[in-house]
């Protein structure tokens, strides 16, 4: 658009300001096509060379910069334009526009953007911006230890997230060094409390700033333990196979209470009850590793867990049902006591006071602040079962068109990619926690089970499961599904057979290399008895019990004189038609022996 370049070389010092804006507005409503490659990158050219040029001769004054920074934003929203801002000299010029209009924060933001638009369409751009000859990600994160804005959160993010999006080896730098004297873990903990607590205000913004934070967040961790000399947490880790969660590195502590923190008090959404950020925040803490040094951040030093582990029976709990219909119910810890202490967050020895087990309502999300103990096994479970019961109310088939209907209708996102890293977390504590494990099996298959109709029939968490092992239209889903009752079943299909059945896991034991039924465990009591605690029999297959048959009402006299005349008449117009021999008619034998009366 020539007359648009034109427009633009015409302005002077002393052009009305109304005259600039309108320029500037014609370039950021222009439709994309409307400029081509040369005219696109003369004009980022000029208006760099203006910006860059600020001061009180200029031609451009305070407030045309954001407009002018929104003319480039735009200009480069093209790969041509992008392109060429991502030239290290360009990106270098943006980057020092933010603390040249450090004191206007819209002006600055919108600097940042264009670097994101760069980085984001550019993939080359991404360790141009992380060299050495730009060191835009320790300027990054200096701004961001600084901001406070959500906007300023969220776009600083981005940056980092797309900076660190492949694994660069600069993450490792990042973690290692300080930044004004406080580490990259301690910074992103202390933006992420922020940010929980601006979002709980309704903060415009701040949903996305928390959404991207947690995307840089999970790309150092999954990323930082590999880099690093992390050892392997697990014994089936191997040093070419790092799997997420098997190795960690220490270092990496301090962002765990502020993850749980956030797990625990972000409200769910609508009308989807799990959406991002709290996805984002389930993706991070899959990472994280459940080992004796992390225990008491996991799950507090007075947990529900730790109280299962040292021989507190499951069902001392109060019953919570979780399905107004009978038989469904389902047993839930009743809320203990609140700390009386407020934690500081970004401290991370005072948090471990905050996550003391306790019951938390998904209907009442108060801050961090607000003294009240965490459990986030408690808090896993819940957020599984409302979701099960949103999506697969009663006992609707998981296969069901309406049901598939309705999640296009209410989310871009399949159940599978919603629900599989939420089962994954419930698994991984079932695993790497004795009290948990505990929990999480009489949860879904509570002791006093009512096991007289099919339990896969069941209206509560444990049918839906038990139907989703069958689902044709939610593959990985049915796969985490199976793994978690797995876990619970102290991952063991002997066990996990006498608990719900044969019949209803064949399908995934099969899978797993278990071609025929296990046998049920040894009478030295390490597995669940095939008998009710009322001492009912339970069919090992359908992991009902069996039903005794009614009882036959004794007949009359004369009911039993007419069903023998029936009988007689029968077999009599069996003989005659000859489809019975006389030798063979019962009742004739009867009759001959004596038997019954002439």
């Amino acid at each position: 658009m020539t007359d648009i370049f034109n427009a633009y070389a015409a302005i002077t010092p002393s052009s009305p300001r109304n005259e600039v804006s309108t320029v500037f507005n014609i370039i950021i409503n222009a439709l994309p096509f409307s400029f081509d490659k040369t005219s696109r990158i003369e004009l980022i050219k000029a208006i760099l060379t203006d910006l860059k040029g600020y001061g009180p001769k200029s031609k451009l004054n305070s407030k045309d910069v954001t407009l002018a920074l929104s003319s480039v934003k735009t200009l480069g929203k093209d790969p041509a334009g992008s392109e060429y801002l991502s030239l290290p000299a360009n990106l270098s010029i943006l980057l020092g526009f933010t603390t040249t209009f450090k004191d206007d924060p819209e002006a600055s933001s919108e600097a940042l953007r264009c670097i994101a638009n760069a980085l984001l369409l550019i993939e080359q751009a991404r360790s141009t911006f992380i060299s050495k000859e730009i060191n835009g990600g320790d300027t990054c994160i200096l701004l961001l230890e600084k901001s406070t804005s959500p906007d300023h959160v969220f776009i600083l993010s981005r940056i980092l997230f797309l900076a660190t999006a492949s694994g660069s080896a600069y993450i490792q730098t990042m973690v290692e060094s300080k930044h004004h004297g406080r580490t990259l873990v301690e910074i992103l903990g202390n933006k992420l409390d922020l940010m929980g607590t601006a979002l709980r205000n309704g903060t415009r913004t701040a949903k996305e700033a928390a959404t991207d934070l947690l995307k840089f967040i999970f790309n150092v961790l999954v990323h930082y333990p590999k880099l690093s000399e992390a050892q392997p947490q697990h014994s089936q880790a191997r040093g070419d196979d790092k799997i997420i969660g098997d190795f960690w590195d220490s270092r990496l502590d301090g962002i765990l209470a502020p993850l749980l923190r956030t797990f625990h008090n972000l409200p769910l959404s609508s009308p989807t009850p799990i959406a991002a950020p709290l996805t984002h925040v389930i993706h991070a803490l899959i990472t994280i590793p459940i080992t004796p040094s992390l225990k008491p951040i996991w799950f507090g030093q007075s947990s529900g867990s730790a109280r299962n582990s040292a021989g507190t029976s499951p069902k001392s709990r109060t019953p919570q049902p979780s399905d107004s219909s009978p038989g469904s119910r389902s047993d839930s810890p009743v809320p203990s006591n609140p700390s009386p202490t407020s934690p500081k967050p970004s401290t991370l020895d005072r948090a471990l006071s905050v996550l003391a087990a306790g019951r938390r309502s998904l209907s009442r999300t108060p801050s961090p602040s607000a003294g009240v103990s965490l459990d986030v096994l408690q808090r896993a479970y819940d957020l599984l079962d409302t979701t099960f019961a949103h999506y697969f109310p009663g006992d609707v088939d998981p296969d069901d068109l309406e049901l598939r209907q309705k999640v296009k209708a209410e989310t871009s996102d399949s159940l599978d990619d919603m629900l599989s890293p939420l089962i994954v977390l419930i698994s991984r504590f079932c695993i790497g926690d004795e009290g948990c494990k505990i929990r999480v099996r009489q949860w879904i298959v509570p002791d006093d089970l009512d096991r007289t109709s099919p339990l896969e029939q069941r209206s509560d968490i444990l049918g839906r499961c038990l139907r989703l092992l069958s689902s044709v239209y939610h593959p990985r889903l049915k796969d985490a599904v199976g793994e978690m009752l797995y876990a619970a079943a102290d991952s063991d299909a002997s066990t996990l057979s006498s608990l719900v059945g044969y019949g209803n896991v064949a399908g995934f034991l099969f899978h797993k290399g278990v071609l025929s039924a296990p046998q049920p465990s040894s009478s030295s009591g390490s597995g669940p008895s095939l008998t009710t605690p009322a001492g009912q029999d339970i069919n090992p297959i359908t992991g009902t019990t069996f039903q005794p048959k009614p009882a036959t009402p004794e007949m009359t006299d004369e009911e039993k004189e007419r069903e023998m005349e029936k009988l007689f008449v029968l077999f009599d117009r069996l003989e005659k038609t000859g489809a019975l021999p006389p030798d063979q008619n019962p009742m004739r034998k009867a009759i001959q022996q004596g038997k019954l009366g002439n």
